[in-house]
């Protein structure tokens, strides 16, 4: 192969500075710095050839004890026009990849086959095998300045259906440019809500198998249609990048800053007001000097949500349909949340908190008002490399929630305590297999009258990426 390095031309009385080069394990990526997961290749000297008599004849080629390769540059004729590079065909712009889940639940204490969890519909009494997502992403760039996102999951099941492994659209979306670096763009169409940074990373990245219940109820299935202005300076797109082709388990690219207008109802939902979402989201991931990343920001929504309109309940031997007190274009809606992220190398802790205010069902009174919100989760998790067996990732997840499960019917009150304790293990990287004990104390928020129900759960989950 032929390289060609260094900023300046050798000369004959001149000694050529050498460049040491790393690749990373898992990308095979080559950088000209050390950093986690990379191997260094050796040292790499240009050799420039502009007469007939060859320049490496004049420089000694480093031994083996020197840990130098010397590196010889192509020769080119002076009188040659450099040829123009081949215009790309349209199928070059574009790429195709996805990834497939298959989740397992064991009962293994507690009245686990009572429960229900949002995040995952395998949870519960007559379960199995089942396919949690199977995603096809379909990207690429139109333009210098437009590209554009399709991913169906062809895993779902619609509300209420007891079949299972629909299609369904998780996003349709496009970006617009305004510079030559992709600094500054708009995404429209239905994508991903930027509040919350765990509902922000793809669940093809994350570690544990479910997000958590404060994060996601504020944006069940994280996205919504709307209009998004992301702004990412061209050093930290490169950093977004790596954090997450390193298996790092970035949340990718959304912006140091970002500002969007959404409809609020959530993904594949009809709007039912005339009154749009907006949020903002901070973030900023820092680099320290021994290669440490720590990513730390927040963000902030609010709007008005309809609930679904309310249905009988069964309390204390009484039935009856509460009352929903929201103005006709819904209840007031808002929440902010923070985050910190110190990414695993090889220890990392991962950490966010919501508070706020949005509809909720009150027993008591048989009536949907406005009532306060708070949660957050706690993760610590641990990465370790080895080249024989590939790469383990050992965590430990606590979760709360005290509010409301507003997309579901009647938005009953959700109360969550939750630990989970599991390890990743990705011996290659298209495969990976989860293995996670939990202990569960969550209220059933699928059927009134809205049990909390306590359980242990042995979690498995097989992932194959393409």
């Amino acid at each position: 192969m032929l390289w060609t390095m260094g900023a300046a031309a050798l000369s004959e009385t001149s000694p050529a500075a050498a460049l040491d080069l790393y690749v990373d394990r898992k990308t095979q990526q080559i950088f000209a710095e050390p950093g986690p997961g990379r191997v260094r290749l050796g040292s790499f000297v240009q050799v420039d050839e502009q007469s007939g008599e060859s320049q490496t004849a004049k420089s000694p080629v480093a031994t083996p004890a020197t840990g130098t390769a010397t590196v010889t540059a192509a020769p080119t004729a002076p009188s040659t026009p450099a040829a123009k590079p081949a215009a790309k065909k349209w199928y070059d712009r574009i790429a195709l990849r996805g990834y497939m889940q298959m989740r397992y639940n064991q009962d293994v204490g507690g009245d686990a086959g009572l429960l229900r969890a949002p995040g995952d519909r395998f949870i519960g009494d007559n379960q199995g095998f089942g396919i949690r997502r199977a995603r096809v992403v379909l990207s690429g760039d139109i333009t210098d300045q437009v590209s554009f996102y399709l991913q169906p999951d062809f895993g779902s099941t619609p509300s209420g259906s007891s079949t299972s492994n629909f299609a369904q659209l998780r996003d349709a979306y496009a970006d617009i440019y305004f510079d030559k670096d992709r600094e500054y763009r708009v995404r429209a169409g239905q994508s991903k809500v930027p509040y919350g940074w765990e509902n922000l990373q793809s669940s093809q990245n994350r570690i544990a198998p479910d997000r958590a219940d404060a994060l996601n109820s504020g944006v069940r299935d994280e996205r919504d249609m709307g209009l998004f202005f992301y702004y990412t300076p061209r050093p930290i797109q490169e950093r977004f990048q790596y954090l997450v082709k390193s298996g790092l388990k970035g949340s990718g690219d959304y912006g140091i800053v970002g500002l969007g207008f959404y409809n609020g109802q959530g993904a594949n939902r009809a709007e039912r007001n005339n009154s749009l979402h907006t949020v903002l989201h901070l973030t900023y991931p820092f680099k320290f000097a021994n290669g440490q990343y720590l990513e730390v920001g927040a963000d902030a929504y609010t709007g008005r949500f309809k609930v679904a309109a309310p249905s009988s309940i069964s309390f204390n031997g009484q039935n009856f349909t509460p009352v929903d007190t929201a103005p006709k274009d819904g209840s007031l809606d808002q929440r902010v949340a923070v985050h910190v992220i110190y990414y695993p190398q090889p220890f990392g802790l991962q950490a966010e908190w919501t508070t706020g205010r949005g509809p909720q069902l009150d027993l008591g009174k048989r009536q949907i008002a406005t009532r306060s919100l708070r949660g957050g989760y706690v993760q610590a998790m641990y990465k370790i490399d080895h080249g024989t067996i590939g790469t383990l990732k050992p965590y430990v997840k606590w979760q709360t929630y005290r509010g409301a499960s507003k997309f579901d019917t009647n938005a009953p009150r959700m109360l969550v305590n939750e630990t989970e304790v599991g390890v990743e293990w990705q011996p290659s990287s298209a495969v990976e297999l989860a293995v996670a004990y939990a202990n569960m104390r969550r209220t059933n928020v699928s059927e009134a009258p809205y049990r909390r129900v306590m359980g242990d759960l042995l979690r498995l989950q097989l992932q194959v990426n393409y």
